[in-house]
């Protein structure tokens, strides 16, 4: 298994922020999280509202907990919202289930953490995280 380091965190947030600059998307906040949920890095960029941390961390954070990314979430939770609230209550609100949120998997295919991107619409939050992952030669699981 490959382990998600503070370099290679931090060079997914910074690529997926350069991705945002590129494509001219609003300002976002982006985290890495290991495969226990704990944050490695964040970064807020200047402008970047400021519940955009949290939810970019909740996306991750739903991410390796529930083992989907968050386009299978947020799917799922279309189709089931019961279940969804029920597990926004199970985890104090800690899950967004929602498309910006990246499993991060290793050559073997094993989840070694997660990207959370919050700041623009889903779809390209989702873009600017699938970047930043691939970035770094590792694969981005959207769900």
């Amino acid at each position: 298994m490959t382990t998600l380091t503070l370099q290679r965190a931090s060079d997914i947030v910074d690529a997926a922020l350069a991705k945002a600059h590129e494509l001219g998307f609003r300002p976002l906040a982006v985290t890495v999280l290991d495969p226990g949920g704990n944050a490695i890095v964040l970064k807020r960029e200047d402008h970047a509202g400021i519940l955009r941390p949290g939810i970019a961390h909740a996306k991750a954070w739903g991410c390796v907990g529930m083992g989907v990314g968050g386009a299978a979430g947020a799917r799922h939770a279309t189709r089931d919202p019961a279940f969804f609230a029920a597990l926004a209550a199970i985890s104090e609100g800690r899950v967004a289930a929602s498309r910006g949120g990246v499993l991060i998997r290793d050559a073997d295919g094993e989840v070694v953490g997660a990207v959370g991107v919050s700041g623009d619409r889903p779809e390209n939050d989702e873009t600017c995280a699938v970047f930043g992952v691939q970035s770094v030669g590792l694969t981005a699981d959207i769900g």
